[in-house]
């Protein structure tokens, strides 16, 4: 039907959406402007198939996170042990639940939690904490609720991975205005293994990625919206109420890892360089002197910056509340020098009086958080090893997974093994390689197909895994592990699907969509077989070793 082979570049109202197979293949929207010269019966049919079409463009992603939720909460109290780095945030967040903030916990904690004694676990002085404590609030809702048991410190994850799958889909329909591509996305990181461990493990990276998804979905809106705007001559309103949803979901990101503020720099100046492109391009449609660059920039981005970053440091400040509310706690252990750290200008130094009632505490928290830079960034880590530590370079081929409990060793009639083998089980952070090693592909034909047509939703993905993956090559010296790429697959997965969307549209021109049918559906397949295939050493399942070395197809995932 001559659909053009690569996205259109042409800004547009809104992208296509679906409708069922027995009518057209696209939808136009609904408005006053379409609709008055309709017949009444026809008006009426366009607004109920918009109204069903809406519906089932929350129906299917609710499904697939339904989906996501069951398979994530199965055998989840297993392995029965803090594992990995549980040991710290499901304790922190125990600690924030009991006290308000983190305290340090006695040497035998581990112990006395996985034999069901909680008495006891922690000292009267705060810890020094490596990373906020927005995600571990989260964790904290989950114990409150389930206790301090495995399921109780992971199921906040399991909650937070789920509702990912569902604001991926919605993203990814409203990005293509297809509701197969968003289906595809959503189970595409139903069962990719990194997200689906890490939603199962009581760590900060689910929370982060689950949060930078939301607000990349918020600035996805926040632009088709304004092509709507633009289209019907309109300006901008000051306030963009989805570009401020966006700043609360980025600030809500950094209060759980600093690494979200990489992303809010790439997003924040991308949604920038988006508006303006589109004002100049609507203004060259209309004939009219486009607006000269430097001042388009500064009249957009001033709010834009308003409307993210400060938004999302208030929101970052906020989460901080415990920490400023026990502030004697931490000048007391930290203020007065630590280790090889200077006391504090604000402890050594106060300013007193009402302006430093104010200042004072501010000038703590800064300091805490000098202590903490040098930490992440410093000659501390530079000499440390891990064995599971991996280069950036290959978190993409999924080249060197993390174990996070292995047991091995175990009789072989536990299993049926045999009798002269053992068995094992393990949890390991290992990508699906179908969807990671595919993503690789994925990700060099969106940058062809942007190259060609410098359409922003090309630039979604692209800014994505830029912003998630490249910055951590910064921090190569230092031990840093593959399991970080949980907030890179949704981006991957992002360019995938754009990928496939492309594929379909130049699959229809030449009248090949059986092909492209058929090749998806061979895909998804594959995908599901992968997922089972490498299901039980993503969940602690009891193997025989021979079954289990059958799953390790590189050597470096042992």
């Amino acid at each position: 039907m001559g659909v053009p082979a690569r996205i259109n570049t042409h800004s547009s109202s809104q992208a296509p959406e679906p409708v069922a197979p027995a009518r057209s293949a696209h939808l136009t929207p609904v408005s006053p402007r379409n609709t008055a010269s309709l017949a009444p019966a026809t008006m009426v049919e366009r607004v109920l198939e918009r109204v069903t079409w809406r519906a089932w463009s929350w129906i299917v992603p609710s499904a697939l996170a339904l989906l996501a939720f069951v398979l994530r909460v199965v055998r989840l109290d297993r392995p029965d042990v803090l594992a990995f780095d549980e040991t710290y945030y499901a304790k922190d967040a125990w600690s924030l639940r009991q006290f308000g903030y983190v305290r340090e916990y006695v040497d035998d904690a581990n112990d006395r939690i996985e034999a069901g004694n909680l008495n006891a676990l922690f000292g009267p002085d705060p810890a020094w904490i490596v990373h906020p404590d927005g995600g571990k609030w989260f964790i904290a809702l989950g114990e409150s609720v389930f206790g301090m048991t495995p399921f109780g410190w992971r199921i906040s994850a399991v909650v937070a991975g789920a509702l990912t799958v569902l604001v991926l889909a919605r993203l990814l329909i409203t990005l293509t205005g297809s509701l197969w591509v968003g289906a595809v996305g959503g189970l595409l990181l139903t069962l990719d293994g990194v997200h689906f461990v890490m939603s199962r493990l009581a760590l900060l990276d689910v929370f982060l990625t689950f949060w930078l998804v939301c607000a990349v979905a918020c600035l996805v809106t926040d632009r088709r919206r304004l092509d709507r705007l633009l289209e019907r001559g309109d300006r901008p309103r000051l306030g963009r109420r989805w570009q401020i949803a966006a700043g609360v979901c980025f600030g809500l990101a950094i209060a759980t890892k600093w690494s979200g503020l990489y992303v809010l720099a790439a997003f924040g100046l991308t949604v920038v360089i988006w508006e303006v492109a589109a004002r100049r391009q609507v203004a060259r449609e209309r004939a009219d002197r486009p607006r000269a660059v430097v001042p388009s920039l500064f009249a957009v981005g001033l709010p834009a910056f308003c409307r993210l970053v400060l938004v999302a440091a208030v929101v970052y400040l906020v989460s901080w509340t415990g920490w400023f509310w026990h502030r004697g706690a931490y000048e007391d252990r930290f203020g007065h020098g630590y280790g090889d750290y200077a006391p504090w200008p604000s402890v050594e130094s106060p300013m007193g009086g009402p302006l430093g009632a104010v200042l004072d505490p501010l000038r703590s928290w800064w300091s805490f958080h000098e202590m903490t830079w040098d930490f992440h960034t410093g000659d501390y880590l530079t000499d440390k090893t891990h064995p599971y530590a991996s280069h950036p370079i290959g978190w993409l081929l999924q080249w060197r997974p993390v174990a996070v409990d292995t047991t091995t060793d175990v009789p072989a009639a536990q299993c049926g093994a045999p009798s002269d083998s053992s068995c094992i089980s393990e949890v390991l952070i290992l990508g699906n390689p179908i969807i990671w090693w595919v993503g690789i592909v994925a990700i060099v034909a969106v940058l062809v197909m942007w190259l060609r047509g410098r359409h922003w939703r090309l630039s979604v993905p692209l800014v994505g895994v830029a912003a998630t993956w490249l910055p951590w090559f910064a921090s190569a010296d230092r031990p840093i592990f593959s399991f970080y790429s949980a907030a890179i697959a949704p981006f991957l997965i992002i360019a995938i699907c754009l990928a496939i969307h492309g594929v379909h549209r130049r699959a229809a021109a030449r009248r090949r969509q059986g092909l492209f049918w058929s090749a998806l559906g061979i895909f998804v397949a594959i995908v599901i077989a992968a997922f089972v295939f490498f299901y039980p050493v993503w969940t602690d399942v009891l193997l025989p070793y021979d079954t289990w070395r059958q799953r390790m197809w590189l050597s470096r995932w042992i």
